[in-house]
């Protein structure tokens, strides 16, 4: 499991709003939506209140599909059309360009609504949220 510290911002029904600060890993990366801090959405079992200092747990498999499913996913659905309009130019009387160039870019929002719907079901999923396991300081 891949533990962090954050600020708990805000809780509500039985979850916590933690404010964590980028660490290393985040960087390079530029996905979140703030350049220094990132909220996190966390099960709050241990009943930690606005203003406290907490550690949370990730498993670190639901980290690694996330990450394959957001960066890795549309990239493959992109090669895969672009690769399937070279070869289906032809006969769809297009150039290859034209049909990699088509291909791809219908795959690539088809790929990234899928993104979207993941995204949407897997924030309704208690057991892929990050789990507070330890309340530091008040």
């Amino acid at each position: 499991m891949k533990q962090e510290q954050g600020l708990v911002v805000e809780v509500y029904d039985g979850l916590a709003k933690i404010k964590v600060g980028r660490h290393a890993e985040c960087t390079s990366c530029g996905a979140c939506p703030s350049s220094r801090q990132v909220m996190v959405e966390a099960v709050n079992k241990i009943g930690a209140h606005p203003g406290q200092r907490v550690r949370f747990a990730m498993q670190e498999q639901n980290v690694l599909v996330g990450a394959f499913v957001v960066f890795v996913l549309p990239l493959l659905a992109a090669g895969l059309g672009a690769a399937a309009g070279w070869l289906l130019a032809p006969s769809l009387s297009v150039s290859a360009a034209q049909g990699s160039a088509g291909l791809a870019l219908v795959a690539l929002v088809l790929a990234l609504g899928f993104v979207r719907s993941f995204d949407r079901r897997v924030a309704r999923r208690q057991e892929m949220k990050p789990v507070i396991v330890e309340i530091l300081a008040d």
